[in-house]
Formats: structure tokens, sequence, C-alpha cells
């Protein structure tokens, strides 16, 4: 059976969900849409080339680089007074 690359595996979950489901029912942005995907993948995706641990490790560094980026974009709106 071939892979489906627009479901794969990886962003499956028991009973069917997939992280796009929670994001969204959330109705999350961008910047949190991808931090959940990333959280959500993290330690279920293998890729060759990785050792498990590290592509494990790329995703929550991919995760907090998301959350960053949303935590100075709400900085700057707060500053702005937006």
């Amino acid at each position: 059976m071939s892979e489906d690359k627009i479901n794969p595996q990886h962003y499956q979950a028991p009973g069917g969900y997939q992280a796009i489901d929670i994001i969204e029912y959330f109705n999350l942005n961008f910047a949190r849409g991808n931090a959940v995907k990333y959280l959500l993948r993290a330690g279920n995706k293998a890729e060759t080339g990785y050792e498990e641990i590290d592509k494990e490790i790329e995703d929550l560094e991919k995760a907090a680089w998301y959350l960053v980026r949303e935590i100075n974009r709400l900085k700057d709106l707060k500053e702005s007074g937006s």
C-alpha cells in the first residue's frame, strides 16, 4: 500500500482525528496551527537520513519557533495599542 501524501500516518490519532481537525476546531491562526501540528507530529514521523530522536527534536524546535513568533506578534500588537 502506498503512503497517503495528503493524510500521512504521523498526523493520524486514534479515532481518526488529525492535527488539522484540532487546528480548525479551535480556529487557530497559521503560527499557532503550525505549533500544534509540530507538537503532535514530534516523535511520530520517521524520515530517511534522520535518527528518530533527531527528527523529534527538529519538530519540537519548529513548534517552539512558531510559538516565539506568535508571542512576538502579540507583544508587537500590545505595544502598538491595536
